[in-house]
């Protein structure tokens, strides 16, 4: 069942705000974290980018990494979390995993 839209933006928000807190907390001195108007920015020193966004119509979160690509997750109720719409991966272990690659620390983002 698809997520109403309240509730959608209740979870997105917050899921987002979480992101840009802990990374800031943990990598704050390493890395830009900007979130303005509920688009998460990351930005390395290379000048590459991190985006993270929710994506209202689909009900969604967008990322744009320079590791991964672009990937969409939907909500799952069941988990809780995040999940791929090309598989199983959560937002949180594929950020994770993309920000080790880059920065060489790995974070635990849930």
């Amino acid at each position: 069942m698809a997520l109403d839209e309240t509730r959608f933006h209740q979870l997105a928000d917050g899921t987002i705000e979480t992101l840009s807190d802990h990374i800031d907390d943990e990598m704050g001195d390493d890395i830009d974290v900007d979130l303005q108007s509920g688009i998460l920015t990351i930005e390395l020193d290379s000048g590459e980018q991190f985006i993270i966004n929710k994506h209202g119509p689909n009900r969604q979160i967008w990322m744009s990494s320079p590791v991964s690509g672009a990937s969409h997750y939907d909500f799952d109720e069941d988990n809780e979390s995040w999940t791929s719409t090309r598989g199983s991966t959560t937002l949180t272990d594929q950020l994770a995993a993309d920000l080790a690659v880059k920065t060489g620390r790995r974070l635990d983002l849930d």
